[in-house]
């Protein structure tokens, strides 16, 4: 006799996922074609055709808690292939929003995220911040200075260069708000990625994707660096055969925040270790590396977006929040670099103030945005590593 299995549909589950941006779904007949299209797909029990099939009957917990729809790189072959229009890229990355909404605390925020409603009170809230501290910072600079002797410190980190950020809005300020901000971040994303990863062993056990019983967490770290390079070079990027232009774009990006985050780290060892306060020479490796990240930031995601709209590639609210938010990032940082040197103090406050407005919504909604993506793509990939997936 033939054991039998009760379904339970999550019905909000599939409305959730329509929302998202699968609302092509329902078109899927499960003839398998994406299947056997994508490029990157393991040979036992290869995606997408699975994940369409369990998400179309809503079982949530099937398909948010498995590794491959973190190993889908959203190539687009399957979509370009699919006889009925079904988009199965389209529907794993409206899964993979919806997994990181499910993980990611608080659910209240996580939501507000991708609602594009609620783009205006989000960024009201670090605009309405850094005004505060510009008032601070300008109006009651002798006050804290009094403060700060309390605490042994000086207030005061600008140098005499007649336009110089840090006369706007302190140094002290900024790095007392992203300092938590970013610890906040790794706190949620860590809180998340454990729920997740438990999530993934679960699934892959009950569907005979891994040779492993236990989970081990230090053998699972120890799979990282096989992982990496396959990350720094976009390989499955590589693999694709419809969008694969789409890896050198990608890529821009990637350094281009890799080189922000070098500069970010050289101008905080100067400022608190050497005490060299900025606005630093335009030879000083710090410029060096900022530069080059806006410019890799703003040319990437200006090239995705011509990709979105030269193919008439479905996008939605979460794409555009992200490609925006790249683009805002490293344009207003540059901008700001270009208005002081032409010795605009308006023009550079202005800029800067902007600047500091995206690098909230970097900081504080990150583990919630698309571009977390990158974070759980990164463990998805990992664990499949370690799991031997088989």
């Amino acid at each position: 006799m033939s054991d039998k299995t009760l379904v339970n549909p999550n019905l909000e589950f599939i409305d959730e996922v329509v929302g998202l941006g699968g609302d092509s779904l329902k078109k899927c007949f499960q003839c398998a074609t994406c299947a056997v299209a994508c490029p990157i797909a393991p040979e036992n029990s290869p995606f997408p055709r699975k994940e369409m099939i369990a998400a179309s009957w809503g079982l949530k917990d099937r398909v948010v808690g498995s590794a491959d729809i973190w190993l889908c790189h959203e190539c687009g072959d399957c979509s370009t292939l699919c006889p009925r229009g079904a988009q199965p890229g389209d529907v794993l990355s409206a899964i993979r929003s919806y997994a990181i909404t499910e993980y990611a605390r608080p659910k209240k925020l996580a939501k507000m995220v991708t609602d594009k409603s609620k783009l205006g009170i989000l960024t009201a809230i670090p605009a309405a911040w850094f005004a505060l501290m510009a008032i601070i910072t300008m109006f009651f600079g002798g006050a804290m200075e009094k403060l700060f002797h309390v605490f042994g410190a000086h207030w005061v980190h600008h140098t005499d260069a007649p336009i110089a950020q840090a006369r706007f809005i302190s140094s002290w300020l900024v790095d007392l708000t992203f300092i938590p901000l970013a610890t906040a971040a790794i706190v949620i994303f860590y809180l998340g990625l454990k729920r997740m990863i438990n999530d993934m062993h679960e699934n892959a056990l009950a569907e005979g994707k891994t040779d492993k019983q236990d989970l081990d967490i230090k053998e699972l770290l120890k799979t990282i660096p096989a992982v990496l390079p396959k990350i720094l070079k976009h390989k499955q990027f590589n693999e694709c055969g419809e969008n694969k232009a789409r890896g050198t774009a990608h890529m821009m990006v990637l350094y281009g925040f890799v080189g922000c985050f070098i500069a970010t780290t050289i101008g905080f060892f100067l400022l608190y270790v050497v005490g060299s306060a900025g606005p630093y020479s335009q030879i000083n490796p710090l410029k060096w590396f900022g530069n080059l990240g806006g410019i890799l930031m703003v040319l990437g995601a200006a090239l995705m977006i011509k990709d979105r709209l030269g193919k008439d590639k479905s996008s939605n609210y979460k794409d555009w929040y992200l490609l925006g938010l790249v683009i805002l990032l490293g344009a207003t940082g540059l901008l700001t670099e270009m208005a002081r040197l032409a010795g605009s103090t308006f023009g550079t406050y202005l800029l800067y103030y902007i600047h500091l407005i995206m690098v909230f919504h970097l900081f504080a909604y990150v583990p919630f945005s698309k571009l977390a993506h990158f974070v759980y793509r990164i463990v998805g990939m990992t664990y499949a590593e370690y799991a031997n997936r088989q």
